[in-house]
C-alpha cells in the first residue's frame, strides 16, 4: 500500500482507502458480521483511512467503525459527514446549532473526543455562498471538536466555490472513467491551494467492476434499483448519472483495454490513482474479498499513455454529452 498526504491535514493516508456507505445501508443487506469483517480486512490490507457519514444506516456505519477500531492498535483516520439528517434538506439548516448537534452525535457514535475530518454532506449549492457556514466549522475546530473540515460535493462548480474558503482541507468528489470533468480545472486549483481530494464512487456504483450485466438484479433497498433517475437523491450518485445501457456498452469497450491479469475494477482504480492531484480513492466493499481486491490497485504500475488516451477518447465519444455539463 502506498500513502499520500491529504491536503492541509498532513495526514498520510492510504491511496486506496475504504468508503463505508455499503456497511451502513442503501446497497442491499450487509450483515453485522460482514460489516465488521470489511473494516478488519481494510486495516489488514494497509488501509488507514475510512470515510463514513452520520446517515449511513442512521449511524450504523459509524458505530461499526468505532467497534472495530476499539479492537486494533493501528492508527486509522476516520472522516464522517454531516448535513443530510436535515428534513427538509435546506440551506438554512446548515447553521451553527445544527452542525454542532451533528458533530456531537458523530463523536458519540465514533467514540471519539475529537473528529479527524468532518465534511458537509452534499449540501444545497447555496450553502457554498454562505460564509457563516464555514465560520461555524472554524468555531468547531477552535472548540476542539474537529481537527479539520471539508465538503462532499455533487458538482465541479461547488468544489471550485468551496476551495475559496481558506480553512477548507478536503473536497470529496465523484471522479471515474465515466466522470472525468474534475481533472480539467478543479484538480490543478485544488493542488495549488493544498486541498486534499477524496474520490468517491470510483467504480461508478459497480459498473466499472465489469461484473454487472443487463440481467443483474438489485435488491429493493439498493439505490441502484430505486435511484437510477434521481428519485431519492442526486441522479449522479447512481451509475455516475450515465444511462445504464449506454454505460454497459462502454464497459465492453473498456474490457478490451485491460492488461493481462488485471481486473477491470483495479484497472479503473489505477486510472484514478494516476492523477497526482488525487489524495485517495474510497471504494466501498461488501465483503473481505472486495477489500483485498481494491487494495491491490495500489501496487499496480501506472497505465500506459496509450491506454490513458483511449479512455479519454471513450469518454469524449460515448459519455461526455450525458454528464459533463451536469456535474
Amino acid at each position: 500500500m502506498q500513502y499520500r498526504k491529504l491536503g492541509k491535514t498532513n495526514f498520510k493516508v492510504s491511496e486506496v482507502s475504504l468508503g463505508a456507505w455499503q456497511i451502513g445501508g442503501s446497497w442491499g443487506d450487509v450483515s453485522d458480521k460482514d460489516a465488521e469483517r470489511v473494516v478488519h480486512a481494510a486495516i489488514e490490507s494497509g488501509i488507514n483511512f475510512i470515510d463514513t457519514a452520520d446517515v449511513y444506516g442512521d449511524g450504523r456505519s459509524e458505530r461499526f467503525i468505532a467497534k472495530v477500531l476499539s479492537e486494533t492498535k493501528e492508527q486509522v483516520f476516520v472522516a464522517t459527514k454531516a448535513g443530510r439528517r436535515l428534513q427538509p434538506h435546506t440551506v438554512d439548516g446548515y447553521n451553527r446549532a445544527n452542525l454542532t448537534a451533528f458533530v456531537d452525535r458523530s463523536l458519540k457514535n465514533l467514540r471519539r473526543e475529537v473528529l479527524d475530518l468532518v465534511q458537509l454532506h452534499c449540501p444545497p449549492t447555496g450553502v457554498y455562498y454562505e460564509p457563516e457556514v464555514f465560520a461555524a466549522l472554524d468555531e468547531l475546530k477552535q472548540a476542539g471538536k474537529i481537527l479539520y473540515y471539508g465538503v462532499s460535493v455533487e458538482k465541479v462548480e461547488e468544489a471550485l466555490k468551496a476551495i475559496e474558503y481558506p480553512g477548507l482541507a478536503t473536497v470529496q468528489i465523484i471522479f471515474n472513467i465515466f466522470r472525468q470533468r474534475p481533472k480539467d480545472l478543479f484538480f490543478p486549483l485544488a493542488q495549488q491551494r493544498d486541498v486534499g481530494i477524496l474520490v468517491r464512487l470510483p467504480l461508478s456504483s459497480g459498473l466499472l467492476s465489469g461484473k454487472i450485466t443487463r440481467h443483474t438484479a438489485f435488491a429493493a433497498d439498493d439505490h441502484r434499483n430505486y435511484n437510477r433517475h434521481g428519485e431519492q437523491f442526486d441522479r449522479g450518485e447512481t451509475f455516475s448519472g450515465v444511462d445504464f445501457d449506454v454505460a454497459l456498452d462502454a464497459v465492453e469497450e473498456i474490457r478490451r483495454l485491460l492488461p493481462d491479469g488485471i481486473s477491470m475494477a483495479n484497472f479503473a482504480l489505477r486510472w484514478i490513482l494516476d492523477h497526482e492531484a488525487v489524495s485517495c480513492v474510497i471504494p466501498g466493499a461488501r465483503n473481505e474479498g472486495q477489500v483485498a481486491q481494491n487494495a491491490a490497485a495500489s501496487a499496480l504500475p501506472p497505465l500506459t499513455a496509450e491506454r490513458m488516451a483511449a479512455l479519454e477518447k471513450l469518454y469524449d465519444t460515448k459519455i461526455r454529452s450525458l454528464v459533463h455539463q451536469r456535474w
